[in-house]
């Protein structure tokens, strides 16, 4: 597949026949080496330039830069062919880590900073990632300490970030400082900056997790890292307003990708039950097993629903309060369904499912940090009440 110049307005057979394009791609590239892939505890680097080379990098972003504009719509089958066929979620954590980087810089970097970056990224050439939360901070991002102080034509970057996705080998990082009067508290003083990945003084260290094995995943500290101050993005003070909408689409990313798992799990439970025998006969012969996977369908259908509800008044130009409160509440809905598929799998499964190597497996254990990263449930749950007006 050669990205269209733009991927907007698609009709529902073209839409199929990207869906089909990506997963074709996802289980020949991603499928067969996941496991692998989490053993060593990272992936090839090439695989940036193979995703590249698809377009699958350049969705959603100004044909200018090298990308591909796309609609909310659009993005639903890209998402979920790669993790329904690719299986793993630390590999679409990783190769999409520019989905959380790059767009601060698209929006409010200048086009200098923008030409300089945004195309590299998109061609695979170069990894972004962002860096917000802190040791002890949480989803708590006004009270962020990490300090960027002005020095002439630079600001000196000093503290920590923590959980920051391709934190390892990411060249540029969108990073979450605190500007203007020294001891300044709240999210008014916050700023982005996008920091280079081999400025002096900043220093690296992986991270070991439950799942998303082959995902690298840091621990940032930054020590007196001199950033031109071209590389703020919009003006200072401005950062807590561009995170808060750069969750959105995170989150409606989140919510796509749990919806492609959930499926995943579905697909290897049914897969098992068939051919799997009992007592003299399938598992799926057996009510109690039919019931679990009805359960399973019946979770993937109101979430694929919900999500497709969501694309078309984001793409209708409705993105107000109640359209965030719909992103928060679905985010949190299509990780539930996820976490429900990947137990009944493992379930279904028996033994199996409790074997490295089984998609499920892989699933279950990645579940918990899909409902943490972006906002963790009890977040989205406040975040939905307060744009309801609750």
């Amino acid at each position: 597949m050669n990205t269209p110049a733009t991927t907007e307005g698609l009709s529902a057979a073209e839409l199929q026949d990207l869906y089909d394009t990506v997963a074709r791609f996802a289980r020949e590239a991603i499928a067969p080496h996941v496991t692998a892939w989490d053993e060593a505890g990272e992936f090839p680097r090439e695989l940036y330039r193979r995703a590249a080379a698809l377009g699958l990098l350049a969705i959603g972003y100004p044909e200018a830069l090298g990308g591909a504009p796309a609609s909310y719509a659009m993005r639903i089958p890209v998402w979920v062919a790669l993790c329904r066929h690719g299986g793993s979620g630390g590999v679409l954590a990783s190769l999409f880590s520019h989905n959380i980087g790059l767009p601060p810089v698209v929006a409010h970097g200048s086009p200098e900073l923008q030409a300089r970056v945004v195309p590299e990224v998109l061609a695979g050439e170069k990894i972004a990632a962002l860096a917000i939360t802190e040791p002890g901070g949480g989803s708590d991002v006004a009270a962020l300490r990490t300090t960027a102080r002005r020095d002439g034509d630079s600001y000196i970057v000093d503290g920590e970030k923590v959980f920051i996705t391709s934190g390892m080998r990411a060249d540029w990082i969108t990073t979450a400082v605190r500007t203007g009067e020294p001891g300044r508290k709240g999210a008014g003083g916050i700023s982005m900056l996008l920091v280079p990945g081999d400025a002096p003084g900043l220093s690296r260290s992986k991270l070991q997790k439950m799942g998303w094995l082959c995902s690298d995943t840091a621990h940032l500290r930054f020590d007196g890292v001199r950033v031109p101050a071209s590389h703020l993005l919009g003006q200072e003070g401005d950062g807590f307003k561009i995170i808060m909408n750069n969750f959105n689409a995170e989150r409606f990313g989140m919510s796509a990708a749990a919806l492609g798992f959930a499926q995943a799990c579905f697909d290897e439970a049914l897969a098992w039950a068939r051919q799997r025998k009992t007592f003299g006969a399938a598992l799926v012969e057996h009510q109690v097993v039919r019931h679990k996977l009805v359960d399973m369908q019946m979770r993937i259908s109101s979430t694929e629903a919900w999500l497709k509800a969501v694309a078309a008044q984001a793409d209708g130009g409705d993105t107000g309060a109640a359209w965030v409160a719909q992103v928060c509440l679905l985010k949190n809905h299509a990780t539930q369904t996820m976490q429900f598929c990947a137990d009944q799998a493992v379930q279904i499964l028996g033994g199996m499912g409790f074997m490295r190597g089984t998609v499920s497996e892989r699933i279950y254990r990645e579940v918990k940090v899909m409902m943490i990263g972006g906002g963790a449930e009890e977040i989205m749950k406040e975040l939905a009440a307060r744009q309801l007006g609750l």
